[in-house]
């Protein structure tokens, strides 16, 4: 993987109970609503938000300035993990 995780919100598609979040594209789908259509008609994730495989998992990788530039799909994010029972890791708060 890529991207730099240093600082960011990860929200894993697994519940805290250890079972999968369906369906299996669900990041994609929740990433997408940040995406743009570059002129080669690729889809290009934000850096704010993109999905993003760790370990075999399917998560979400949130840039905390997401917070400023998009306050209300911040607060739907973390509320969506929240009510879905996905684990959230918070890069900001370890050490």
């Amino acid at each position: 993987m890529a991207e730099n995780m240093s600082g960011k919100i990860i929200i894993q598609g697994v519940t805290r109970q250890g079972r999968t979040f369906r369906p299996s594209d669900w990041a994609e789908r929740m990433c997408g609503a940040l995406s743009t259509v570059s002129h080669d008609r690729r889809l290009r994730y934000s850096p704010m938000l993109q999905p993003v495989s760790i370990n075999g998992v399917k998560c979400m990788l949130i840039d905390p300035i997401l917070k400023q530039e998009h306050p209300d799909m911040y607060t739907y994010l973390l509320c969506f993990a929240d009510e879905n029972d996905l684990n959230i890791i918070d890069k900001n708060s370890e050490a």
